[in-house]
């Protein structure tokens, strides 16, 4: 109970700044249809007289993810894909496990700001401003302790505790995308030239293939 009343809070108070960020909606619900060959910056409008009630239901938050990878971590993610009917309401969110000193990598998301508040353990988080200044934001986290990351801005979090941590995660989008840095300059398809990433980080190209052979 107290678990579904944190996710009751999280969502209320993400309503304030969800708007902000996405249309109000102009009836009372566009569940999402993925069918649909239409394209538009979310997904068609499913006719109402097929929305269901569970169109607008995600059951298994309080189960934990499987964390035995190697950054020991595991988000599972409510977002429109898994909820429907959120399209075009500019809200979503996560469940986030940490093993004993696992971490979420630097990562972004692009769509939307996150507001992550601790269910258990000790996590110490952190974001970093943009160009030029680059300045670090970081703090350990307790149980029940929020903090924000602005939209778009790198961040990351830590268990900082010999046992398992848990967070929840609350997005103003719908669908706030996700970019994990080291996955996207190391690992893209097509690969990023080896040559320009040596220029960029300042490292031997021995370094950088080898980052590029393990992304």
């Amino acid at each position: 109970m107290a678990f579904l009343l944190v996710i009751y809070l999280v969502i209320v108070s993400l309503l304030s700044i969800a708007f902000a960020s996405d249309p109000n909606p102009l009836q009372d619900f566009c569940v999402a249809d993925p069918q649909s060959a239409v394209l538009v910056n979310g997904f068609a409008c499913k006719d109402p007289q097929q929305v269901q009630a569970k169109d607008f239901f995600f059951g298994g938050l309080q189960l934990p993810g499987n964390k035995s990878n190697q950054v020991g971590s595991m988000v599972t993610p409510v977002t429109v894909a898994q909820i429907p009917g959120l399209n075009t309401l500019g809200i979503s969110l996560a469940r986030i496990d940490y093993a004993p000193w696992g971490i979420n990598p630097p990562h972004t998301h692009p769509h939307g700001s996150e507001i992550l508040t601790v269910i258990e353990g000790s996590i110490k988080v952190g974001f970093v401003t943009s160009n030029p200044e680059n300045r670090l934001f970081t703090m350990v986290l307790q149980k029940g302790d929020v903090f924000v990351f602005p939209i778009g801005l790198i961040h990351f979090e830590r268990n900082v505790g010999d046992g398992n941590a848990v967070a929840i995660a609350a997005l103003s989008s719908q669908n706030p995308g996700v970019i994990t840095i080291a996955n996207a300059v190391f690992g893209s398809t097509p690969e990023i030239s080896s040559d320009l990433l040596v220029k960029a980080f300042q490292l031997d190209k021995s370094v950088v293939n080898y980052l590029e052979s393990k992304f």
